[in-house]
């Protein structure tokens, strides 16, 4: 489903460095995949730079989605071809409901006229298997959310828009066990053998309980290790020392 080949990426206002360095990685459907590495290893940048974030400019490599070389393809055109991704700290958008944003979600994917009716019992169904009150429905779009309540959001976007790679960036930062465990009930109602999942995670918190296909350890900008969840289990326990980074 996705497949990077000798990725190369350097940071819009600064040209002399690149984040990462000769990077490859392949994910097929119905897989869960998760990158492990220190702080400033390239683990964000990999995510922005698949979605085409105009901050990191790529200097070698490609992407390539579903068959279609996605390298230089705009980040709307990337969502829209089935690729979700969560952001570390989500956005607030006041003034706009929850309600109002799903529609406009809907619509913006589908690029039809949402039927409302449908619309509204599809939301309610995918809060409540995050045990959200459809309550929120009426609030103002993350605006005075919590934490936990932002990467809520997080998932049920991730459950409405139902895309083919969903790539979840440190979703499990900052959040306490009851969230974590929200998290990960999103992750299990959205995960089935024709999508895919890529983790991007400190710890194991998130990982616990989920079938993980094969862990990437990545340090300055390249994968440098691989595994199975057992190397996460390791890493959780040692950290990167091994790679001789103390982070």
């Amino acid at each position: 489903m996705l497949q990077i080949n000798n990725l190369y990426t350097i940071a819009e206002d600064d040209h002399n460095k690149h984040i990462l360095n000769g990077l490859n990685l392949n994910i097929n459907p119905g897989e869960i995949h998760v990158i492990m590495g220190p702080n400033g290893s390239g683990k964000s940048t990999l995510a922005n730079t698949i979605l085409n974030n105009k901050r990191y400019i790529k200097t070698e490599g490609n992407i390539i989605f579903d068959g279609d070389d996605i390298t230089n393809l705009s980040t709307d055109k990337i969502a829209k071809k089935g690729i979700f991704m969560s952001f570390q700290t989500p956005i607030e958008i006041p003034g706009i409901t929850v309600a109002h944003y799903m529609k406009s979600l809907k619509e913006s994917m589908t690029g039809e006229k949402a039927n409302i009716y449908k619309l509204s019992k599809e939301v309610e169904e995918n809060m409540a298997k995050l045990n959200m009150d459809k309550s929120y429905n009426s609030r103002e779009f993350n605006a005075g959310f919590s934490g936990g309540e932002k990467k809520k959001m997080e998932m049920l976007q991730l459950l409405m828009i139902n895309p083919k790679l969903a790539i979840l960036d440190e979703t499990d930062s900052g959040l306490d066990v009851d969230a974590i465990k929200t998290v990960k009930e999103g992750i299990k109602a959205y995960k089935n053998d024709t999508n895919a999942l890529l983790i991007i995670t400190h710890s194991m918190k998130i990982l616990d309980g989920l079938d993980v296909d094969k862990v990437h350890v990545l340090i300055d900008g390249k994968i440098v290790d691989e595994g199975d969840i057992t190397l996460a289990e390791k890493i959780d326990k040692e950290g990167y020392k091994e790679y001789n980074h103390e982070d």
